[in-house]
């Protein structure tokens, strides 16, 4: 179905509107499913801000000045300690995210 729908978006706007009644059903079909079968289990915010690490190139060396010292972005880091409201906040800030990531 994915390729299905694939060919059909490709031909952008200039679908017939059988064809554009056919994506619709196809992408709530696929929709349904991802939601019956997938469930994404959620993430910590220290796996999330390691993605985000991991993603953008962050060394934890960059990360000093946010958590305001070395010794609390290592445990931060590390795992010792939680992120706090404030930590969330200037996160979101750097990675440009929301904060309600790392809460």
């Amino acid at each position: 179905m994915l390729a299905v729908v694939e060919k059909l978006m490709a031909k952008g706007e200039h679908l017939p509107p059988e064809e554009e009644k056919l994506l619709k059903l196809f992408v709530r079909l696929i929709e349904d499913f991802e939601q019956r079968y997938y469930h994404p289990k959620e993430a910590e915010p220290l796996e999330v801000l390691q993605h985000l690490m991991e993603a953008r190139d962050v060394k934890p060396t960059h990360l000093w000045e946010v958590f305001g010292s070395k010794g609390v972005a290592s445990e931060v880091l590390n795992g010792k300690r939680g992120i706090s409201k404030t930590q969330a906040s200037a996160l979101a800030n750097y990675f440009h995210v929301s904060a309600d990531l790392f809460i």
